[in-house]
Formats: C-alpha cells, structure tokens, sequence
C-alpha cells in the first residue's frame, strides 16, 4: 500500500511540474498515468488482482463515480442541455440508446458464450463517451463551436444515464436463482430509481437554495461552501444507498438540481451568476479521483493482458466496433434532419473517447462478478479503453491542430 501511495503521489507531481510540456508532446494526464500504472503493475502482479477485487477498491470506485457523476451534471451552460437542446437531447435518447442495442447484438454475435445479462453491462461499460483522454477537443477552437458544445454536453450527461441500466444488468447478472430473473430485477430497480432521483434532486436543490441565502445573511464564506459542494455528492450517494436507492442516480440527480436551482436564485436574489470558482474545489478533487482511476487502470493490465485465452479476436473486434460504427452509426441516424451540416455530424460521431466511466462500470463489474465473468469484463474495459487512449488520446489533438484556423 505504501509503495503504491509513493508511485501514484511521484507521477502525480512529477506531471504537475511538466504538465504544459507533456501537452505539447500530446501526453495528457491520463495516459502518462496509465504508464505508470503500467510500469507499476508489471513489477507488483502479484499485488493488483486482489486489490482490485477488494471491498475498499469496490467502495473507492464507488464514492469517486459518484464526484464524477454530480461534476458532469453541473459542467453544462446555457440550460439543461446548453445551447443546442434538440440535438443534444437526439444524441442522449436516440443515439445512446441505440448504441446500446448495437453493443448487444454485436457481443452477441462475437462473442456469443457471455450470458445477455452480461452482454448489457458490456454494453454500458463501452458506450459512454468521456473526454478526460482527449480533453483537449473541447478547448480546441479548430473545432467547429456547435460540436465542441455538443460532446461535452454529451460526456457529461450519458455516464448518469446510462448508470441505472448498468445497475440494473448488474443485479441481473450477478444474482442467483430466482433473483437473477428479469422481472424480478426490474422490480428492485424502478423503486431503487425513483427513491435516488428524489434522494438527490431534494439535497442537490435544498443545498444550492440554502447556500444562497447563507450568503445574503453572511452565515458562510466562499472557501466553506467549496468544502459543503465537495461533502454533498457523497451525502446523496450515501443516503440513497442507506434508502436502499442507486447512489449513482442519486449523485447525478443532485448536480443537476443543484445547477438548476443554484443559477437561478443567485441571478434572483445576488443579481449576480453563480462563481465559476465555487465549483473549482470539487472539480480539483474530480481530477485527482480519475488520475486515481487511470492509474488502477494501468495497473490492471497485469489483468487484462494475462488473461491470454480471454483476449481473442472477437473480442478486440468488438472493442474496435464499439469506438467506430457502434457510435457512428447511431449518432448519424439520431441527427439525420438536424441544422448540423454532414461534416459536422461526422465529427460529432468520431470524437468519442471512452474513459473514468467506462474504467469505473468495468472496475465494478470485475469486483461483483464470478471470477471468470469478471475477468472478462475487465478484459473487455481494458482493451476498448486502451485503444481509445491511443486514437483519441494521442490523434484528436492532432485532429484538432491539423483544423485550426490558418492552418493548411
């Protein structure tokens, strides 16, 4: 443990000292992590199988989904669903959907042995799109503006989306006997979803009309409302959890709550919009969560490429699927009569990194799976992460310096 809190805490600094000219050389954050984690699990193999299968790397996943899930519901501006709400909301109910039936028919058809059970939390694992390992699309002012907009309107919101089906597969795949059923999982699942939706829209909505009026009376200070927003994706995770509700549901349901609300009563009674700042603490500690995660993911590789009878080809072309025409094709059908010329739809399709989420549901899925179902899904986690590291990570920069303006 100790040796791990050396390796993790080095590269971190390390990287905080040289973060600008890694950038240069398009080694963002992530993947010098991976790296490391790489290097790392090489040399202590014997270590991260049973770390990574243990109740505190269960719960650490957990509580840190749970930050990243109430950061992505809190990132969007202009509105629910920002600027461009028709084809943001195409991309979330029609596109994600059906790349999640896509991802069924294509595991089903690849790699037929995995129950269908599985084969949708497979599908929630690889779908959902993140831009930690490309963030730098979303700055990149080569890009066109509507598609910048509308990816990070899209990675901030499919992750919690998709959270309550992955749930839902998750109870199905790993119960036993009658309680593996369909109908009896779905049972557990509609009340456990309505519990946490409400669990994190009263917390998410209490706190940010609470936190206004404690300013108007004085009663805080900016620094201690950073530390309250930092405590209260973990406060409505736990209590939706202590209700017998999805904390993840419930964490995504209380940022979105707590933007809504927060925004509109600071312009109200401050005349004024909410700092940018006072999300800045708990955006900080998201960073160092998916550094953690992207460090247990390069660990993990000990893992995933030491199960050599699990990684065959169906599997990598399922992986490669998944990144290209498993998102492509639903996205081009979901903004078929959209204002969006053709290229700009194309964009919207190719940019779709996958990241902390989908290293998340895989982690979570390793730990409450039988041991070979979970190897597998792990193994499925590893290689269509890796593989999006390497295009996205490494050739969306290159992608977005190639468009900028004056370039040729």
């Amino acid at each position: 443990m100790v040796l791990v809190l050396v390796v993790f805490t080095g590269v971190v600094v390390l990287w905080s000292l040289s973060a600008t000219l890694l950038r240069r050389g398009l080694i963002h954050a992530p993947l010098a992590m991976v790296a490391a984690g790489a290097v790392f699990g090489t040399f202590s193999s014997t270590d991260v199988a049973p770390f990574l299968n243990s109740e505190v790397a269960l719960h650490a996943a957990e509580i840190i989904l749970a930050v990243l899930l109430f950061v992505d519901a809190t990132e969007v501006r202009g509105g629910i669903f920002g600027g461009e709400p028709r084809a943001a909301a195409r991309l979330l109910f029609l596109a994600l959907p059906l790349s999640i039936g896509l991802a069924v028919l294509a595991g089903w058809l690849l790699i037929p042995e995995v129950p269908a059970a599985v084969l949708v939390l497979i599908a929630c694992i690889v779908v959902p799109i993140d831009f930690a390992p490309a963030a730098e699309i979303v700055r990149e002012r080569g890009i066109p503006a509507r598609v910048r907009h509308l990816i990070a309107v899209e990675s901030g919101y499919n992750d919690g989306i998709v959270a309550p089906v992955f749930a839902f597969a998750l109870t199905l795949a790993s119960g036993i006997g009658a309680e593996a059923t369909p109908l009896a999982a779905l049972r557990d699942a509609i009340p456990a979803f309505g519990t946490a939706v409400a669990v994190g829209l009263v917390l998410g909505g209490v706190t940010a009309w609470a936190g206004t009026r404690a300013h108007l009376r004085g009663l805080t200070d900016p620094q201690a409302f950073r530390i309250g927003l930092v405590a209260l994706p973990l406060l409505a995770y736990g209590a939706a959890v202590a209700w017998h509700a999805n904390g993840f549901v419930a964490a995504f349901a209380c940022g979105l709550a707590f933007k809504a609300v927060r925004s509109r009563d600071a312009v109200r009674m401050l005349r004024r919009r909410p700092a940018e700042r006072e999300l800045g603490l708990i955006d900080d500690v998201s960073l160092v969560a998916g550094l953690i995660l992207w460090f247990a993911f390069g660990a993990s590789f000990v893992i995933v490429f030491g199960a050599a009878p699990l990684l065959d080809w169906g599997l990598v072309l399922f992986a490669v699927l998944a990144l290209t025409v498993i998102r492509l094709g639903p996205v081009l059908l979901a903004l078929l009569g959209s204002p969006l010329p053709h290229r700009e739809r194309l964009l919207v399709g190719a940019l779709g990194p996958r990241g902390t989420a989908t290293i998340v549901f895989g982690l979570l899925a390793y730990n409450a799976l039988d041991d070979d179902l979970g190897e597998y899904a792990l193994t499925v986690t590893g290689v269509t992460v890796l593989i999006s590291v390497v295009v996205h990570g490494i050739g969306a920069p290159l992608l977005a310096r190639a468009r900028r303006p004056g370039k040729t």
